[in-house]
């Protein structure tokens, strides 16, 4: 079985990269996911695209909503969704992320470090692990697909 996993979440350090060599150094059979994560595209992809907007909200909305095409078919189409919360910003659509991920029954292994205990501790109970490095997820990933620890 080839594994397909979405990467959400943070976007302004190489965690993904770092999951992405990890499994394909021990050859896992996974195809991952992930949002755009040039910062500027997905902000401004709905403008870009649809047409400008004098209204910030507006400008914003377009974006979200042109995103959240690619981020429903990607979870939707995932096994496992892995949502990282990074340590300098607030990461509400990485939350948003897991919430959806969770309502659609897909098996949720949570990143984040320990200061966010409190905060995510919902996100927390939702998920089936809940780990503080790419090292760990990638444990996790091969454990759960080799049975190997």
């Amino acid at each position: 079985m080839n594994w397909k996993i979405y990467l959400s979440g943070e976007i302004h350090t190489n965690w993904r990269e770092e999951i992405e060599q990890q499994i394909q150094s021990l050859d896992l059979p996974i195809e991952t996911y992930a949002p755009v994560t040039d910062h500027a595209s997905s902000d401004d992809c709905g403008v870009s695209i649809l047409g400008a907007e004098d209204d910030k909200f507006w400008h914003d909305n377009k974006g979200a909503k042109v995103n959240a095409i690619r981020t429903r078919t990607l979870i939707e189409k995932s096994d496992i969704v892995v949502v990282c919360f990074g340590e300098k910003y607030k990461q509400w659509n990485a939350a948003f992320d897991a919430g959806y991920a969770s309502a659609l029954g897909k098996s949720l292994i949570i990143m984040h470090g320990p200061d966010h205990q409190h905060a995510l501790k919902e996100v927390d109970a939702a998920a089936l692990a809940v780990t503080r490095t790419p090292d760990e997820v990638v444990k996790v990933l091969r454990y759960v697909i080799n049975g190997e620890l």
